[in-house]
Order: structure tokens, then sequence, then C-alpha cells
């Protein structure tokens, strides 16, 4: 397990900045210019994801089971994860569903790992998913605080969006999950979803 907590720990780290270290990370963006920060948390995020990936492919060799899900909980996990994958499609498009919920890649994270915890009972399951919704929790709560301190939900909203754009988020979003579930989790993970 300790390279699936080492792993956690580093991805957590770089992730939660804008919690617990929003004024060091103002003045790392002002120092380093917006462009050399994107990219120094851009690796930094991807030598996290790896380590993650990793650390879990370790943890899951050998982790003791702690509750077997019912079968039927695999069609309520590939369901709540196609939600998920279209909240992440919205993130990128100025659509209603990003105008009503604000922080739809935070609620597709929280959606995910919700998900998982449904249909994988094992110990490196439930600290991998767990963690990611505890995360996703404490992120949403803090972006809803920095939205409330910049007027948004107070009187102040954002723009409505195009019903186009969500429509175009829907289809990346089914087109997106179909593929990485048909390919792309047995790629990564080493098991399919789709049996």
């Amino acid at each position: 397990m300790g390279p699936l907590l080492f792993g956690l720990v580093a991805f957590f780290a770089v992730h939660s900045l804008r919690v617990w270290g929003e004024p060091w990370r103002g003045r790392q963006v002002a120092a380093m210019g917006p462009g050399a920060w994107k990219l120094a948390y851009s690796v930094a995020s991807m030598v996290g994801l790896a380590l993650l990936v990793w650390g879990y492919a370790q943890a899951r060799v050998g982790s003791p089971v702690l509750w077997t899900p019912p079968p039927a909980f695999r069609m309520i996990t590939a369901v709540l994860v196609l939600v998920s994958f279209v909240l992440f499609a919205s993130s990128g498009v100025n659509g209603r569903i990003k105008a009503k919920l604000g922080h739809p890649m935070t609620l597709g994270v929280k959606t995910w790992s919700a998900a998982h915890l449904f249909s994988n009972g094992s110990l490196a399951d439930v600290l991998l998913f767990g963690s990611f919704l505890a995360w996703s929790v404490l992120v949403f709560s803090a972006a809803r605080r920095r939205d409330r301190a910049g007027g948004i939900g107070a009187g102040v909203s954002r723009p409505a969006g195009r019903w186009s754009a969500d429509a175009l988020a829907a289809v990346i979003g089914a087109v997106a999950w179909f593929a990485f579930a048909r390919w792309g989790h047995r790629w990564l993970i080493g098991v399919s979803p789709m049996g």
C-alpha cells in the first residue's frame, strides 16, 4: 500500500494548491509567468498521476477484499461514469451545465469516484476512490467559497450558456466514455468494465 499512499499524496498535493496554497500559488504564477506555471503544473500533475496509477497497480495485487458488490452495481457504475464523462466534457464548453453547476469537472470527479466505490470493494479500491471522493468534496467546497467571494451565487451569476454546447459535451462525453470503457480501461487498469 505504500506506493499507492505515496501516489495519492503526490497527486493531491499538486491538485490541492487552490485549497490550501492559494497565496503561494499566486506568488509562483507572478514570479514564473502564467505559461511557465502551467507547464510546471502540468509536468507535476503528470508525475503525480503516473505515481498514482503505478501505486494503485501495485496495491491491487493481493489487496484484502472488504466487501463484494452485487453484480447489478456494475450497471449503476457504468451509468454514473457516463454522467461523469459528460460533466468532464461540460467543463470545456460554455453551456448551461457549466453555468448552472459552476464546476462540472470537480462534480465529475465526485461522480466517478462514488461510482467506482459501488463496484469495487478491495482495500486498495476504497483507498483510491474514497480519497478522490473526499478530495473532490473539499475542492468543490473551496471553489464555491471562491465563487461567493467573487460575487457568483450572491446575486451575480455566470452567463446562461448555450444548449448546443451542452449537446456537444454530451456527445463528446458519451464517445469518450464508450472508447475508454471499451479499450482504455483495459489498457490502463488491466480490467474491462464491459466484461
